[in-house]
């Protein structure tokens, strides 16, 4: 069963929120200018929404606008070869986004005729749409009633109300959508309505910091305000710590060619391109055991810069050696695993690497 939450108390606050907030959103509209609103079509609003999560607006635009270059309709990235969306994709991380979004443009093809649905719930269901985006396109792309519950509008909401619910918890994010939902408006206010929420968490409401109160359309009705405690608010249940793993990168060279391995069809960073590794920090010595007890004779061996890359829950601590080996090494190598050797240049232009070895890939 759902956690009950406690509901706060003063939620009539709400119902007063729209109106000064679409009337400020309206006026400053064109200060936040990106290209998704420009043509809010279902296509490309589903597109910016998913590009959004986790990235910031300005690192999105030269991604959002290449994408839609590429590939400029539903049935372009349903047909889409792997390989060439990940490289779309390089740089945004979070790749399992990038392979819903295709998972879900094949549903739209074949159950939609190419249309994203007008339905919150058949959005909902799609590949890759949580209860947010679903919210987000149903209101911007089809002028629903339907808030997008997220961050912004959490923070906002919880310091509004004075509300000490864990904003991490789905059980919030729940009463959230409900306590708002007999409030918007339909039709172009109901995105504008998102769009200001969205806005205000990035400008003004800020999650970092004291936010900005002298300009929120919100503070005559916010109670954190009201009592000088904006900063309590949001609370969020503290995070379990990242887990830690160590790593030894290898960049193998043979000839003007790199290997690559690919990584499984499931789990972190599942079907990309990467160097191959093994667990444990290795020194030289070791190093040269490993591989020449794979097979593969090594001409010359050189250390690499450490690096460390953090994702949601790991953090890898990588040591890494750059390995040329010798001229008959692929004649007689066993490696640990399947190795394409591609050239540099080919790398480069058609392989998405992930970030977490993007610090080890050779320029050229």
């Amino acid at each position: 069963m759902p956690a009950k939450i406690s509901l706060p108390d003063h939620t009539s606050i709400l119902k007063d929120v729209a109106t000064p907030l679409l009337r400020w959103y309206h006026a400053q509209e064109t200060e936040r200018q990106l290209p998704w609103r420009e043509d809010p079509s279902p296509y490309h609003v589903w597109l910016s929404e998913i590009m959004l999560q986790q990235t910031r607006a300005a690192a999105v635009i030269p991604y959002y606008e290449n994408f839609l270059h590429e590939l400029p309709t539903v049935h372009d990235l349903a047909h889409c070869d792997d390989d060439r969306l990940m490289k779309l994709w390089q740089g945004l991380g979070y790749y399992s986004r990038a392979r819903n979004l295709k998972k879900a443009a094949q549903v739209i093809v074949t159950d939609y005729g190419g249309e994203l649905p007008a339905d919150y719930k058949a959005l909902r269901a799609l590949p890759g749409i949580g209860d947010y985006t679903a919210g987000a396109i149903a209101s911007i792309a089809f002028g629903l009633p339907t808030p997008a519950v997220d961050g912004n509008v959490l923070r906002t909401v919880t310091r509004l109300l004075a509300w000490p619910a864990d904003v991490l918890a789905a059980s919030t994010k729940r009463a959230t959508f409900e306590l708002l939902a007999p409030h918007y408006p339909a039709g172009h206010e109901a995105g504008a309505l998102n769009q200001a929420f969205m806005d205000l968490g990035a400008t003004v409401c800020l999650p970092h910091g004291a936010p900005h109160c002298a300009r929120c359309p919100l503070a005559r009705l916010c109670l954190a305000h009201a009592e000088s405690c904006e900063l309590v608010f949001p609370h969020k249940k503290a995070k379990k710590a990242r887990r830690q793993e160590k790593l030894t990168v290898f960049i193998l060279h043979q000839g003007n060619a790199i290997a690559l391995h690919r990584r499984p069809d499931t789990g972190l960073l599942a079907g990309l391109w990467e160097f191959p590794h093994t667990t444990g920090h290795l020194s030289q010595a070791a190093a040269r055991q490993f591989l020449e007890t794979h097979g593969l004779p090594i001409a010359r061996l050189q250390s690499l810069p450490a690096a460390r890359h953090i994702f949601s829950h790991i953090e890898w601590h990588m040591h890494a050696y750059e390995v040329w080996l010798a001229d008959d090494a692929l004649q007689i190598a066993d490696p640990p695993v399947t190795l394409r050797w591609v050239p540099l240049a080919e790398i480069h232009q058609n392989y998405s690497i992930p970030s977490a070895f993007q610090y080890f890939l050779p320029h050229g």
